[in-house]
């Protein structure tokens, strides 16, 4: 009989400082509040502190987790800290988690590096672990700051993307079963969202910004994303991705009561959910007061549609994105 995995309990974190679009446009005068929000669906998102890292902040939502249910964090055995914004080169990450969260040094803990599918692919490993008998509760992590990759005068990027930070915690009981995965990836598309500098690659900076033909910023040592490819690659793999976890979990789309992206842009979701025909009253909005908070976006919006009492049956959530990367699975509530 196979073994059934769980959710446990979802919190997250994000940062105090709030840049709005009311922010933004006097940086950038030639775009309106009102464009910024019609095109991505975002009004505010919130940035990490100079010295705030992401560490420091998927201990915040860790604490947060933890204060909801009482001595969980006694019994957590194993970390996985999902991020593209580690603090260290070396150590790991999440082992200087461990130390913070005060748990146990019988507990397995490691990073992970991934970006908008990283979620999904953490869900995977937890699951894995527990299956396995290696773990019985997994500490989920996933938190980013690619506020500080992007240029500041990067409109475009510093438009879509906030901070912030989340942690699950996946178990043999819990409110959701975690259904079975379907994971993809395409390496040929890492070109198309890249920080070059900074790694083992090309260490040292190289300080080659231009400006585009639309004026935005473009440089080896800040983050780069080709956004028409980034769309390309997302309607052409994410309706495939639905398809293939609805067959792997055996059901069909009438079987979902709610589908739940990678919150990327309200533009982008609007356009696959109108290529899959799914009913909008079928399918979650989450980024208007966080914008895309990469990893974070998928626990993040689970949380708040779980508030608004919208988790009951089958769930459908995927990510997609850096890598090419993408994944998604069926939470059953």
């Amino acid at each position: 009989m196979r073994m059934k995995v769980f959710i446990k309990d979802i919190a997250y974190y994000l940062p105090n400082t709030i840049l709005t679009n009311e922010d933004l446009v006097k940086e950038f005068p030639e775009w309106s509040v009102d464009k910024i929000a019609t095109k991505i669906g975002i009004r505010q998102r919130h940035v990490a502190d100079t010295d705030e890292t992401a560490a420091d902040m998927a201990v915040k939502a860790a604490e947060s987790l933890f204060k909801k249910q009482g001595d969980l964090h006694k019994e957590i055995d194993y970390i996985l800290f999902c991020t593209q914004s580690p603090d260290y080169c070396l150590p790991t990450s999440a082992c200087l988690i461990q130390e913070r969260l005060h748990l146990s040094t019988s507990c397995g803990a490691l990073d992970f590096n991934l970006g908008c599918s990283g979620y999904i692919y953490g869900l995977s490993l937890a699951k894995g672990l527990v299956c396995g008998g290696i773990a019985k509760n997994v500490l989920l992590l996933t938190s980013e700051t690619y506020s500080k990759y992007l240029h500041p005068k990067d409109k475009s990027n510093r438009t879509i993307f906030g901070d912030a930070a989340s942690a699950t915690v996946i178990s043999l009981e819990g409110i959701a079963e975690i259904g079975d995965f379907s994971l993809g990836t395409d390496g040929r598309g890492a070109e198309n969202l890249i920080v070059r500098t900074g790694e083992s690659r090309q260490k040292e900076a190289l300080r080659d910004l231009f400006f585009d033909d639309n004026d935005n910023p473009v440089s080896s040592d800040h983050l780069y994303m080709n956004g028409s490819e980034i769309f390309n690659f997302t309607i052409d793999v994410v309706p495939l991705l639905v398809e293939d976890v609805l067959i792997k979990n055996g059901i069909t789309k009438d079987d979902l009561d709610l589908t739940v992206l990678h919150q990327a842009n309200r533009y982008m979701l609007n356009f696959l959910r109108k290529k899959m025909k799914i009913k909008e009253n079928k399918f979650y909005y989450c980024m208007e007061n966080i914008g895309n908070t990469v990893s974070s976006t998928l626990p993040i919006a689970l949380m708040e549609a779980r508030k608004k009492n919208l988790l009951k049956g089958n769930i459908l959530i995927a990510g997609f994105g850096v890598g090419y990367s993408w994944g998604g699975t069926i939470l059953k509530f």
